[in-house]
């Protein structure tokens, strides 16, 4: 069976077709998450960013001019939702939630090393822009191509390949000496 494209889920979901727009979630679901969390920075604000902008999406969706594009119209109304979010949390000067620790059977020094090493990571993406961010995400998260990106961005993919090696560059630099840390402990 053909994969349907953008456009003809988009028109067919404009006509009240519930199961075309489910596709599109389906489609875009963990590019909404990447996208969000690397704006966010936190899973769980990343998870509402992403079911907000699918219900703000379906909402407007005659405001995509051009459904072939879908995917570039929906991921800046992630991006926007993301940066509301923030604005949002800092208007409201809330505490940061703590990050969740993850409920498996491992012990006790092997999910510090992983609360820890999630933590430099987040750091080390934080020290990379926002683009950059969305790019790695997409790309080594997410496994979205070169050409992927640089469609659903709106850069020529050149940008993109670039962008990524400046960014990886600047993570290696700063997690160099995460694996003297590992050895240590």
């Amino acid at each position: 069976m053909k994969e349907r494209t953008d456009a003809e889920l988009v028109r067919r979901a404009r006509d009240g077709d519930g199961e075309a727009f489910g596709v599109l979630v389906e489609r875009y679901q963990r590019a909404a998450y990447s996208v969000a969390v690397a704006i966010t920075g936190r899973h769980q604000d990343a998870e509402d960013v992403a079911q907000e902008a699918f219900i703000v999406a379906l909402e407007r969706l005659e405001d995509c001019r051009n459904p072939s594009r879908f995917a570039g119209w929906f991921l800046t109304t992630v991006r926007n939702r993301a940066r509301n979010l923030i604005r949002r949390e800092r208007l409201r000067a809330a505490s940061q939630i703590p990050p969740s620790t993850p409920s498996d059977e491992r012990g006790p020094a092997a999910r510090s090393a992983q609360a820890e090493l999630r933590e430099r990571l987040r750091q080390a993406l934080d020290g990379v822009s926002e683009v950059q961010r969305e790019i790695v995400l997409l790309h080594d998260l997410e496994g979205w191509k070169h050409k992927e990106i640089a469609d659903r961005l709106g850069i020529p993919s050149g940008t993109v390949r670039s962008h990524l090696h400046f960014a990886r560059k600047a993570l290696r630099a700063e997690l160099s000496d995460w694996k003297d840390h590992e050895e240590a402990v």
